[in-house]
C-alpha cells in the first residue's frame, strides 16, 4: 500500500498499466515516500551521459535532499510519476508548478517545468511517451494548462518525444538550452499521434504471442493425453519452427520424446517468448512468478477455474493479471483455447486444436473456445472454393479475455501482411466506444465480420454498462463499417467470398447455370436481400464446361452487371473429370475480368447415390472425392498444394450449397462495398450552421443549472432557452389547468391551436384521442377541453395544455443520449409506431457530419413517406438534417447534455417544427478514450 507524500491523499486513480511500443507493459504510478530505495537503486543504473542530460551537470549520485526532494509530492503543485516493471523503477517523470517568474508557485498558476528520466536499457521502448501522456493528464487534473521543458541540444531523444507528442508548441534557445513550452490541452494531431502509438504498441504485444522464436508449455504430462500433452503433441506437429520446451516439475529426464524436458522455466536456458500454461489454477501464480523472472515475455493461460467459476475464481483471475503485468507479460485466457499462427516461419498451433487449419488470409477471433473449434472445423470443411482453398492466418481464442481483448488482436490484424479478411466470434464487446473507433479504421482497410452474442455477457467476461439496445448497437458497429452477421454459418459465408472476391461495384447481379429452378431460387433470393438481380441465363442441363465458360465470360463483360452467380448441378456421369473440367473453365474466364465477384452455387447429387448403394449392400463401400462431394474434387484437383499460403489478391471462386447462403454473403459484401465509397469522403460538419449557434451562453447556462444538483430534467423554459443557443426554437406550450386559462392561453398564442393532454400515459399517444387539433375559436376550445374531461377524467390527471398549430407534415422523433459504453448516439425515426412497435429507429454515433445526417434520415424502413409515398408531398429533409446536425453539435460541445429528446417534429413540406422537447443534464460519464493509454484496470 502506498503512503501518501505529503498533503494529499495518495491518487490512486493515477496508477495504470500501459503497453510500450515493443509490445511488453509497464505499471505507472505516483511516486510516495516508501519508494526511496527503488529511486536510488534506479538512479544507480542510468548512464552518466543520461544523468548529464537531466541536470546539465556530472551528477553521479543522489543526495539525501535529492532523494527527499523527489519522492515527497503534495499531488497537486508537485508530482512525480514512475515507470515500474517487476516493482522496479525503470524510468521517471515529475512537473513542479511554476509561476511567471519561473519559481516555485501555486494554483491558480497553471504552468509547471517538466522533467524525464529513463534508464539507458528501457530507452526506446517508448517510455518517456507514455509517462508524457499520464503526467499531462495529471496536470490537466490539476489545473495546469501548459508544460515548460528545458533540454539540452545533444537530448536529440527527449527533443523528439515533445516535439512528435502533438501538441501546440513554441521553442526557443537560450544560453545553450533549448526551451519547449506546449499547451497540454488535446489536439486533433495530438489523439492522433496517441492513437498511432496505441496501434503499434498494441499490436505488437500480440505479435510477440503469435510469432515466438520459442515456446514453452507448462503443465506437460509425462503419458500421452492431458490438456498440456496435447498442445505440446500439436505444437510439435504443426512443425513450429521455434524451440520447443516441456515443463513439469516431476519431470526426471532431460527429454520427453526428443523435446527438451525441464522441471521448472527458470532451468531452460536461453530465452523464452510464449509459455503456454496448462497447470491447475492453484499452481499458476508459482508459474506466473518463475516465467516473469525468467524474462518470459507472454502467457497462454488454458487452466481454468477463473471468473467463469465464480466471485473466487473472479479475484484469481484479477490477481493473474496484476501478477502477470508486474513482469510486464500480456495474457491471452485464462480459460482459453490457445492460438494459431500458419505462416511458414512460424507454424504455431499452441491449441487443443488437434488439426492445424490450412494456411491461408484469414484471421479468426473467437472468445469462446467451443465457438472456435466449431469456426476452424468449418473453415477447414468449407475452406475450398471452386478453384482452391482458402485457410486461416491466425487463430485467437482469448477465454475471458482477462488481458489481450479482440480490440488487441484487431490492432494487429490492421496492418498484418497475411491477413486480408477478418472474422469475430464476440460474446460481448468489453469497451464499445474504443471498438468502434478500431474497427472504423481496420474496415477501411480490409473486410471485418462479426458475430455478436445477444445476451449476457459470459462469467468471467468484464464487460462496461451500456443502456443501448442490442439492436442498437449493432446499428452503431455498421455504421463503423462492421459486417453484422447473426450465425457462424454466415459468417464463414460471408469470410469466404471477402477473402478471394473482388468487391462489388453495386448491387446488379448476373445469373446463369444449367438449371432453371435454382436460378430462379438464386433471383428471389437477391430480391430479398435487395439487390438487383437480372433475368437468369438457363444453359440447360446439357450445358459444358465450354458453354459455361462462355456465358461467365459475356456475363462479366457486360456493364449492367456488377456481380455474378453461377448455379450448377452435376452432370450425370462425368464425374471428377467434368468436375474439374468445370472449375478450369470459370476460374479462366473469371480471371479475364478481375474486377467482379463470381460466386457459385451447387446442389451435391452424390450423395444419394452413395446412401442408395449402402441401402442395398452389406459391404463396406470406398467413398470416392466425387462421390460425396462432387465439388470438393474440384478443389483437391484444382489445388495444387493446399498447405501453400495463397498470395494476397489471388482469386478462388467460393461454393455454396444453397442459393439463399451465397446471395447472403453477396449481399452483405454488397453493402460492404458501399460502405468503404462512402468512408472515402465522410462529410463534414456544415460552417452555415455556426452562425445561430451561442456555445460559450450554452455553457454558462448548463453551470448555472448544474449548480442545482448532480442530475436534472430540465423544465419547459429552460429546455427552450438552452436548445435556442443552439437554433432549435420550441413551439411554446401553455399550462391549462381550467377552461379559462385555456382559452387566456389561446389568445396569447393566437388561433388556431391545438389542445393536448400530457399525462404520461397519454403523451404521444394521439391514437387514444388525447390530442385536439385546428381549434379555431374559443367555442371549439371549450367544447374539446370539456370532451377530453368526460373521456379521459380531471384535468389534474390530463394536465392539458394549449399550442399553437404547426404545418401539417411527418411526425418524427429525434433523440440523442450519451452511453457510458459506446459514447454519444443519435437516433432518428418517425414519431408512433413505426419506432415504437416495429423499432425502425436508425442511429448514428455524435458527432454526425452532413453526409452522415442524410443517410441517418433515409436508413429507416418507413424513410419513403418523407419523400413523396403515394404522390404525398415530399417534406423538407434537408431542414430535417439540420436539425439533427444541430442536436449532435449541442450534445458534442456539452457532454453535461446526458440526454435529449424532440418529439413530435413535425417536418412540412417547407421547414420543420419541434412541438414537444426534454433535456437531462448530468455530469458526463468519464472519457478514457480521450485520455492517456492505459489497460483496463484490475
Amino acid at each position: 500500500m502506498q503512503t501518501s507524500s505529503d498533503r494529499h491523499e495518495y491518487p490512486s486513480h493515477w496508477e495504470a498499466d500501459v503497453v510500450l511500443r515493443d509490445g511488453g507493459t509497464a505499471r505507472i504510478r505516483p511516486i510516495t515516500v516508501d519508494d526511496a530505495e527503488r529511486l536510488v537503486s534506479f538512479y544507480e543504473q542510468v548512464s552518466d551521459e543520461s544523468k548529464y542530460y537531466r541536470f546539465f551537470a556530472p551528477y553521479p549520485r543522489l543526495s539525501a535532499k535529492d532523494v527527499h526532494r523527489f519522492t515527497h509530492h503534495d499531488f497537486v503543485d508537485r508530482v512525480g510519476l514512475a515507470a515500474t516493471v517487476g516493482g522496479e523503477f525503470i524510468a521517471t517523470v515529475r512537473y513542479d508548478r511554476i509561476g511567471a517568474d519561473g519559481m516555485p508557485a501555486t494554483a491558480p498558476s497553471d504552468e509547471a517545468e517538466v522533467a524525464f528520466l529513463v534508464q539507458d536499457a528501457h530507452q526506446g521502448r517508448g517510455v518517456a511517451s507514455a509517462l508524457l501522456e499520464h503526467i499531462g493528464a495529471v496536470a490537466r487534473e490539476r489545473g495546469i494548462r501548459r508544460f515548460a521543458a528545458e533540454v539540452l541540444p545533444a537530448n536529440t531523444k527527449m527533443i523528439k518525444v515533445f516535439m512528435d507528442a502533438g501538441y501546440t508548441q513554441k521553442r526557443s534557445f537560450e544560453d545553450g538550452v533549448v526551451r519547449l513550452e506546449f499547451d497540454l490541452e488535446p489536439t486533433d494531431r495530438s489523439m492522433a499521434v496517441q492513437y498511432a502509438r496505441e496501434q503499434r504498441a498494441e499490436g505488437r504485444s500480440v505479435e510477440r504471442l503469435l510469432k515466438p522464436g520459442s515456446v514453452a508449455v507448462v503443465g506437460v504430462g509425462r503419458s500421452p493425453g492431458g490438456v498440456g500433452r496435447s498442445i505440446l503433441d500439436n505444437i510439435r506437429e504443426a512443425g513450429f519452427t521455434g524451440r520447443l520446451y516441456a515443463v513439469n516439475k516431476a519431470f526426471t529426464d532431460k527429454e520427453l520424446d526428443g523435446i527438451p524436458a525441464h522441471r521448472s522455466v527458470r532451468d531452460i536456458e536461453g530465452p523464452v517468448d510464449l509459455a503456454v500454461v496448462a497447470v491447475p489454477a492453484e499452481h499458476v501464480p508459482a508459474v506466473v512468478t518463475e516465467c516473469g523472472e525468467h524474462g518470459v515475455q507472454g502467457l497462454v493461460v488454458i487452466s481454468a477455474g477463473y471468473a467463469e467459476s465464480g466471485p473466487e475464481g473472479r479475484e484469481r483471475q484479477r490477481e493473474l493479471v496484476r501478477h502477470a503485468r508486474a513482469y510486464g507479460m500480456r495474457i491471452i485466457g485464462p480459460n482459453a483455447f490457445g492460438v494459431i499462427n500458419t505462416n511458414p516461419d512460424v507454424r504455431l498451433n499452441a491449441s487443443l486444436a488437434n488439426e492445424t487449419p490450412r494456411p491461408g488470409r484469414i484471421g479468426l477471433f473467437a472468445q469462446s473456445g467451443a465457438i472456435g473449434i466449431a469456426l476452424l472445423s468449418r473453415l477447414h470443411r468449407r475452406g475450398g472454393g471452386v478453384t482452391g482453398v482458402t485457410g486461416v492466418s491466425t487463430f485467437v481464442s482469448s477465454g475471458n479475455r482477462a488481458d489481450v481483448s479482440g480490440n488487441d488482436v484487431l490492432q494487429y490484424w490492421y496492418d498484418d501482411p497475411d491477413t486480408d479478411v477478418v472474422l469475430m466470434y464476440l460474446e460481448s464487446i468489453g469497451n464499445p466506444r474504443k471498438f468502434t473507433r478500431l474497427a472504423r479504421r481496420t474496415a477501411a482497410a480490409k473486410p471485418l465480420v462479426v458475430v455478436q452474442g445477444a445476451g449476457s455477457a459470459p462469467q468471467g467476461h468484464a464487460v462496461r454498462a451500456t443502456r443501448l439496445p442490442h439492436a442498437t448497437v449493432s446499428a452503431l458497429l455498421r455504421q463503423a463499417g462492421v459486417i453484422r452477421v447473426n450465425t457462424i454459418t454466415e459468417l464463414v459465408d460471408t469470410g469466404l467470398l471477402l477473402a478471394r472476391q473482388p468487391l462489388p461495384r453495386g448491387p446488379r447481379v448476373a445469373i446463369l447455370g444449367n438449371s432453371e429452378s435454382l436460378g430462379m431460387l438464386t433471383y428471389d433470393a437477391c430480391l430479398s436481400e435487395g439487390l438487383r438481380p437480372l433475368p437468369p441465363l438457363d444453359l440447360t442441363t446439357a450445358a459444358s464446361a465450354k458453354d459455361f465458360h462462355a456465358a461467365l465470360s459475356r456475363a462479366l463483360a457486360d456493364d449492367t452487371c456488377d456481380a455474378v452467380v453461377v448455379t450448377a448441378i452435376p452432370a450425370v456421369g462425368e464425374g471428377a473429370a467434368g468436375d474439374a473440367a468445370l472449375a478450369e473453365a470459370l476460374r479462366s474466364a473469371a480471371e479475364r475480368v478481375p474486377g467482379k465477384p463470381v460466386l457459385v452455387v451447387h446442389v451435391e447429387l452424390g450423395g444419394l447415390a452413395e446412401a442408395l448403394s449402402a441401402a442395398t449392400s452389406t459391404a463396406p463401400q470406398a467413398a470416392t472425392p466425387s462421390a460425396s462431394h462432387p465439388f470438393r474434387a474440384l478443389d483437391r484437383l484444382a489445388a495444387k498444394d493446399p498447405e501453400e499460403i495463397p498470395k494476397a489478391g489471388s482469386r478462388l471462386i467460393p461454393a455454396y450449397p444453397a442459393a439463399e447462403r451465397a446471395v447472403r454473403a453477396l449481399g452483405e459484401a454488397v453493402k460492404y462495398a458501399q460502405w468503404r465509397r462512402e468512408a472515402a469522403d465522410p462529410g463534414k460538419v456544415p460552417e452555415s450552421i455556426d452562425a445561430a449557434i451561442d456555445e460559450k451562453g450554452a455553457a454558462r447556462l448548463i453551470d448555472g443549472l448544474l449548480a442545482r444538483g448532480q442530475g436534472l430534467t430540465l423544465g419547459a423554459d429552460e429546455t427552450c432557452d438552452l436548445l435556442g443557443k443552439y437554433g432549435i426554437p420550441v413551439h411554446r406550450a401553455l399550462a391549462a389547468p381550467t377552461p379559462d386559462d385555456a382559452a387566456a392561453a389561446a389568445r396569447t398564442l393566437g388561433y388556431p391551436v391545438a389542445l393536448k393532454a400530457t399525462a404520461p400515459h397519454l403523451r404521444h399517444r394521439a391514437d387514444l384521442g388525447g390530442v385536439r387539433l385546428d381549434l379555431a375559436d374559443e367555442g371549439q376550445l371549450r367544447h374539446a377541453y370539456a370532451e377530453l374531461t368526460e373521456l379521459f377524467g380531471a384535468p389534474e390527471e390530463l394536465r392539458p395544455v394549449v399550442q399553437e398549430m404547426a404545418p401539417r407534415g411527418v411526425d418524427t422523433v429525434v433523440r440523442a443520449v450519451i452511453d457510458p459504453a459506446a459514447g454519444a448516439v443519435l437516433s432518428f425515426g418517425l414519431a408512433g409506431a413505426a419506432s415504437q412497435l416495429l423499432g425502425d429507429t436508425a442511429h448514428r454515433l455524435i458527432p454526425v457530419t452532413d453526409r452522415e445526417a442524410a443517410t441517418l434520415v433515409r436508413s429507416i424502413r418507413t424513410a419513403p413517406l418523407l419523400f413523396g409515398w403515394r404522390g404525398s408531398a415530399p417534406v423538407d429533409t434537408a431542414a430535417l438534417e439540420e436539425l439533427l446536425l444541430r442536436v449532435s453539435r449541442l450534445v458534442d460541445d456539452h457532454p453535461e447534455v446526458v440526454a435529449v429528446t424532440l418529439e413530435p417534429v413535425v417536418v412540412a413540406p417547407h421547414g420543420l417544427s419541434v412541438l414537444g422537447a426534454s433535456v437531462r443534464l448530468a455530469p458526463p460519464p468519464a472519457r478514457d478514450d480521450l485520455g492517456p493509454r492505459t489497460l483496463p484496470a484490475y
